[in-house]
């Protein structure tokens, strides 16, 4: 089993390759940036890493990418790179959770206890949140609530209905006290994205079966990607009438 996988869903940018006998991995730690800088650098990254094990495309079984959620940018540039990539080797796609992602590179990083609940929550911008719930039995992840978009006041009723032990990602610098995570383990999530990644293309191969290039979709929680000017204004305006009140 010979596996590449890829993930530009956050602000860090995770690769990794798996040759079936060794790892070779670039991750977050130590190399690029992610989002919407990934397209600068993405696929010169994945051919050095492919040479640097003395493989190409061809000797693949299949090409891993975080579908999702994440930058609009990062995801659509991670899908269509993988898409590209394996149209090209006339290989499957393995379609990868990004915020499952975060969640076993919080498991790699801290200790999370085999059961206990792992909320991951991503601070999306425009005042929301990425977030999911998730449990890993010691051999596998499952997930307790699917990715959802959420602002600080939803996701923290969330919380009350299904209690983390772990929150994961970066939401929870972001919001500061918005978020009730006191006396909560609370992970970045970031150091170990690139073993990450490779834990979780290797079950999804393991768990089958892949997908054809052109079924790879990115998962979009948000509609609409930018605001206008006025919009921000409005938004603006409201917080600082609501702190007024």
């Amino acid at each position: 089993m010979k596996l590449l996988a890829l993930d530009t869903a956050t602000e860090r940018m995770a690769l990794a390759l798996w040759d079936g006998s060794a790892v070779a991995e670039q991750g977050t730690h130590r190399l690029a940036e992610g989002g919407a800088q990934s397209s600068t650098h993405l696929i010169p990254m994945l051919l050095a890493l492919l040479a640097e094990r003395g493989l190409c495309l061809a000797d693949l079984d299949a090409i891993a990418v975080g579908q999702g959620p994440g930058a609009f940018t990062g995801l659509r540039t991670a899908i269509s790179v993988a898409q590209g990539l394996a149209f090209g080797a006339n290989k499957p796609v393995l379609m990868l959770d990004s915020l499952m992602l975060v969640a076993e590179a919080a498991r790699l990083e801290a200790p999370v206890a085999p059961g206990s609940t792992v909320w991951v929550a991503m601070d999306a911008r425009m005042d929301e949140i990425y977030a999911a719930a998730y449990a890993h039995d010691g051999r596998a992840w499952k997930t307790l609530a699917a990715p959802a978009l959420m602002d600080a006041p939803s996701l923290n009723a969330a919380w009350q209905a299904l209690p983390p032990a772990c929150v994961a990602g970066s939401a929870a610098a972001a919001f500061g006290e918005r978020l009730h995570t006191q006396g909560l383990l609370t992970v970045a999530g970031v150091t170990h994205r690139a073993q990450a990644l490779l834990a979780l293309a290797r079950a999804a191969w393991q768990q089958g079966p892949p997908r054809a290039p052109e079924d790879a979709q990115p998962l979009y929680l948000r509609d609409k990607v930018a605001q206008t000017t006025a919009e921000r204004m409005a938004q603006r305006l409201a917080k600082e009438q609501g702190a007024a009140g």
